[in-house]
């Protein structure tokens, strides 16, 4: 098996696999936990770049007000995705969550066609519609709005949208981002400290030991995915994007069984269905898009003229 499919099937099972690693922290605060997360996190990228001799390039970006602004609002985005996604996986919401996560292309999708202006091909105008039908019938079949899948499709998608266009790689870029916040998240935690306690002063070594794993735990995956970007496809990091959402789905429903009544699954068939549509959409425009483009002889000889 290619060495690349191998790297992203990684980091979208480890990022399926997170309800339980959360689970297991349940007792805590989801903010003080998001907090942890993100001062660890800094802690492992910087042994990262030590390692790779990697600190000039974030050097130079301190220096530019714009990638500044830039990455503090993909990290504000970034923590607001986290702690959704933490409070609702210890509030035994992980089955929404991964709708969440289901969705996420298609918000992709979205912002793709009313920011960037990207023209909507039919195959996803028709996967946006059967998707929007799904969440109309979630909301008034099943009795609630899911806002906390849209919450984590939107802040994740506009997440990406800003890092699209952002200078650093993975691993630069997400240690800026930590590095903006854990001045903020220290301050939390002196507060919380002084006010309620803390769980990190006040916890067991169990309870210690998680919240500084919780760095690696976070790190790990993205480097998982960022070797397996560069030696796979987009399009097969689209099909392999669907590993996470469904491990989460299975986890909520198996393992800590969470409800799914027919209404809520019929839901989840009209998200599924949409993003199949999606999927084979992706599939047939990029096999015609190689198909026109021409061959290696011919764009030399072209060259030549």
């Amino acid at each position: 098996m290619n060495r690349g499919v191998l790297y992203a099937a990684g980091a979208y099972a480890c990022w399926g696999l997170l309800p339980v690693f959360w689970k297991s922290l349940q007792h805590v605060d989801a903010l003080e936990i998001v907090a942890h997360r993100i001062i660890w996190s800094l802690a492992f990228a910087f042994v990262l770049l030590t390692l790779g001799r990697r600190w000039s390039r974030i050097g130079v970006t301190w220096r530019d007000r714009r990638v500044l602004a830039t990455f503090l609002a993909t990290g504000m985005l970034l923590t607001a995705n986290w702690f959704v996604y933490v409070w609702a996986v210890n509030a035994d919401h992980i089955v929404e969550t991964s709708l969440g996560y289901f969705i996420n292309p298609l918000i992709n999708v979205l912002l793709g066609a009313l920011v960037l202006k990207e023209r909507l091909r039919i195959g996803q105008g028709v996967a946006m519609s059967v998707a929007l039908a799904g969440v109309l019938y979630l909301t008034f079949q099943y009795g609630s709005f899911p806002w906390i899948a849209l919450i984590l499709a939107c802040t994740f998608a506009l997440y990406g949208l800003l890092r699209k266009t952002a200078p650093l790689d993975s691993l630069d870029g997400f240690t800026l981002e930590t590095a903006l916040l854990t001045p903020m998240m220290i301050i939390f935690l002196i507060y919380r400290e002084l006010t309620v306690q803390t769980a990190f002063a006040h916890g067991d070594p169990l309870t210690w030991t998680l919240l500084i794993a919780a760095g690696p735990i976070t790190a790990a995956p993205l480097l998982l995915f960022a070797a397996g970007a560069r030696r796979v496809s987009l399009v097969t990091l689209g099909v392999l994007q669907y590993i996470a959402p469904t491990l989460q789905f299975l986890i909520g429903v198996v393992v800590y069984g969470e409800p799914l009544t027919p209404a809520r699954l019929i839901g989840f068939v009209l998200i599924w269905t949409a993003l199949a549509i999606y999927t084979f959409d992706s599939l047939v425009h990029r096999r015609s898009t190689a198909a026109a483009m021409p061959s290696p002889s011919m764009r030399i000889d072209a060259s030549c003229d």
